[in-house]
């Protein structure tokens, strides 16, 4: 039994010497696996370490912003180009209120405004008696609106708007008959003349409006001419002249009064607004008339 011994001992050193060895093996064969591993760490990484092989590297790149997410500028809305308006009883000359309301007396009747500088107007009435012979009256009106730019839309895009509704009022006036219009010339950038025919208890009235726009003011010329009393209805062709004549002079006072230059169309620095902001175009759809 004691000659066996060492044969064992020798047995269990191989067996010891084999199980170290295969723990080597294993040992060996797992390091190319963490190695791999490993590297499989290192490449993910890289994208959020700057690599450009990710979204977010590509969004650093930029600049830390996506091409998508970048808001659009807001639209800039155009400035009103005049800022007040003229006095609604002196944009006639003398001589035009002669010849339109020869018996109008004093300068006419201012209208009322809590913002002279967005809304203006002036009436003159005549009659002239010729007794027995019958008498000759005439009405004029003069309407001014300015309108301000504001977030929504522009003033000359909101003067537009009420010009053309002006011009639906007037073409469908209630109790109006033999309804013509026509565009104007050279009086402002917009104009229309309607004419019709209107029939009262004091007799027949021939009645003449004219619309007009400059920029982003709208101006409304009324005039309107009876024979009362037996005398003889006034010539409508006549009428229609004296309307355009004075709407023609209240848009050149509308552009002096914003220092600007008819004779040359130069425009001068405009005198600063006062009172109250510009109407909007939804104020005074209930109230054509200033």
């Amino acid at each position: 039994m004691q000659r066996r011994a060492p044969r064992d001992d020798r047995r269990d050193q191989r067996t010891q010497r084999a199980g170290g060895l295969g723990r080597a093996l294993v040992a060996v064969a797992a390091v190319p696996v963490m190695l791999i591993a490993a590297g499989c760490s290192s490449d993910s990484g890289s994208g959020s370490d700057g690599g450009s092989g990710t979204p977010d590297a590509a969004a650093r790149q930029d600049g830390g912003a996506s091409t998508g997410s970048t808001p659009s500028a807001a639209p800039t809305v155009q400035a009103a180009a005049y800022a007040t308006l003229p006095e609604g009883c002196g944009v006639l000359a003398k001589k035009t209120l002669t010849e339109l309301v020869p018996k109008a007396s004093g300068k006419g009747k201012e209208g009322t405004s809590s913002d002279t500088a967005a809304r203006a107007s002036c009436s003159w009435s005549s009659l002239d008696n010729n007794g027995v012979k019958g008498s000759q009256f005439r009405w004029l009106n003069v309407s001014l609106v300015r309108f301000e730019s504001d977030a929504a839309s522009s003033g000359e895009q909101q003067a537009r708007e009420y010009f053309g509704k002006q011009v639906q009022d007037a073409l469908a006036a209630t109790g109006a008959t033999a309804v013509k219009s026509a565009p104007l010339a050279a009086t402002g950038d917009q104009a229309t003349t309607v004419r019709y025919d209107l029939k009262k208890k004091e007799g027949a009235f021939k009645q003449q409006t004219v619309v007009s726009r400059v920029e982003n003011v709208v101006v409304s010329v009324d005039y309107n001419g009876a024979g009362l009393a037996g005398d003889k209805t006034p010539d409508a062709d006549a009428l229609v002249k004296s309307a355009e004549k004075a709407a023609k002079e209240t848009v050149a006072a509308v552009r002096a009064a914003n220092g600007e230059d008819d004779g040359t169309g130069s425009k001068a620095p405009a005198p600063a607004p006062t009172g109250s902001a510009a109407p909007s175009a939804t104020a005074l759809s209930a109230s054509p008339k200033a």
